[in-house]
């Protein structure tokens, strides 16, 4: 006489125990599926976030750029702001001049910085690097926006030390932490355009050699056409045109508001820069498959 077949097992009665069954089942699930890749509103940024890690990864194993770079602005603020205190020819509205230069030199140091990025996306280029970047699902604007943030987060290290090098000269600087947030962002933001601008002359010219003549022929010009180390008002009336439409004027205005408290319009001169940084983002972006071929 056969067997009766057997029973199917029943569910659990314990609520707990068929929630342990669930989750189990849940992760199995997650073993067998792989995740979603982020898509839409997430991708972007994530990708942008992973280039400027990428980047910022640099500086732990070489530091001496941002040791060597901070003796340019130290001593534009020891030889030509102390120098020009004294004198007292440069109308600065009755504030002493080396606390009238700091901010300039904030943004002039950033500048420097940031206007030979270019190099080094033309070693990446020569190493092997970028080819493989363009070939990830890594959108080109994400990887020159992620360099330039990160060009950015070097430039804030290099303002934070002149700020500090201008505080043991006794310049008379805001510590509000808010305005120094803003400082902080003003100076992203300018350095994103000049490294975009180099990352552009570099899809341009191709070559490290031209770079550097290039980058060396426009960053003395871009200085010496802004507000950096004048007023506005005492340059001749063609040099007065070119100032109002070089990015870098709208960074020391706005550094000088937020740092000394003088007249700026924030509104106006961030504007200005955003603006001026995404463009810089959309030509070194379209100009980026050059360096590849």
């Amino acid at each position: 006489m056969s067997e009766a077949p057997a029973a199917p097992p029943g569910a659990s009665a314990d609520p707990a125990h068929g929630a342990r069954d669930r989750a189990d089942d849940h992760g199995i699930g997650l073993l067998l599926r792989p995740p979603e890749p982020r898509s839409g509103r997430r991708l972007l940024p994530a990708r942008i976030a992973a280039m400027c890690a990428v980047e910022l990864q640099k500086l732990r194993h070489d530091r001496t750029e941002l040791y060597t770079r901070a003796v340019q602005p130290a001593l534009w603020l020891l030889v030509f702001g102390q120098t020009f205190t004294r004198i007292r020819a440069v109308p600065t509205g009755g504030i002493p001049y080396i606390d009238y230069l700091a901010p300039g030199i904030i943004a002039q140091s950033a500048m420097f910085i940031a206007i030979f990025y270019g190099i080094h996306i033309i070693w990446e280029r020569d190493a092997g690097v970028l080819d493989k970047l363009l070939v990830t699902p890594t959108p080109r604007s994400a990887l020159i926006t992620g360099k330039a943030f990160a060009a950015g987060a070097k430039s804030v290290i290099q303002a934070v030390v002149v700020v500090v090098i201008a505080a043991v000269l006794g310049v008379a600087l805001t510590w509000n932490p808010l305005k120094l947030l803003g400082v902080a962002a003003i100076v992203v933001l300018g350095s994103a355009f000049f490294s975009c601008l180099s990352m552009t002359i570099a899809g341009i010219v191709l070559s490290r050699d031209r770079l550097m003549g290039f980058g060396q022929a426009i960053t003395m010009p871009l200085f010496f056409a802004s507000n950096a180390l004048y007023p506005v008002s005492v340059m001749p009336g063609w040099l007065q045109a070119v100032s109002r439409v070089n990015p870098l004027s709208y960074e020391v205005e706005a550094l000088r508001g937020l740092l000394l408290g003088t007249p700026a319009r924030l509104p106006l001169d961030s504007g200005v820069l955003v603006v001026a940084a995404a463009l810089g983002i959309a030509a070194a972006s379209s100009l980026l498959g050059r360096l590849a071929r």
